[in-house]
């Protein structure tokens, strides 16, 4: 009963319009970002290393190199904040987590392309 109740509550905070994106991805996450009583969108692009969670309690996490330095973050799937996420790059992975390129650099984080 209770349950169900959670669903139903959960079902009205969730996106209609859920990206389609996969591990191993290079994505761009368009966000919403407050600057005093202004408000712009700013783009973090990178590989998806990891998902989690089910219905409004998904999550992943996107990695770039900034000046030489990893830069994770995680998101939301169905925060108001993020605006779109839009999927530049597919790649071929075989796990479930990417959490091995954290220790690589240069080439050794390249990314077999997905051919469709």
């Amino acid at each position: 009963m209770t349950q169900k109740i959670m669903e139903l509550v959960e079902k009205a905070s969730m996106k209609a319009d859920k990206p389609q994106f996969d591990i191993g991805d290079t994505v761009d996450v368009h966000t919403k970002i407050l600057e005093g009583n202004k408000e712009r969108i700013q783009v973090f692009s990178g590989v998806v290393i990891a998902r989690n969670g089910s219905g409004t309690r998904e999550m992943f996490v996107v990695r770039r190199i900034v000046a030489g330095e990893g830069v994770e973050r995680k998101f939301p799937v169905h925060s108001p904040k993020i605006e779109k996420i839009e999927v530049k790059r597919r790649s071929v992975v075989r796990r479930a987590k990417l959490y091995f390129l954290r220790e690589r650099s240069g080439k050794a984080v390249r990314l077999k392309e997905r051919r469709i």
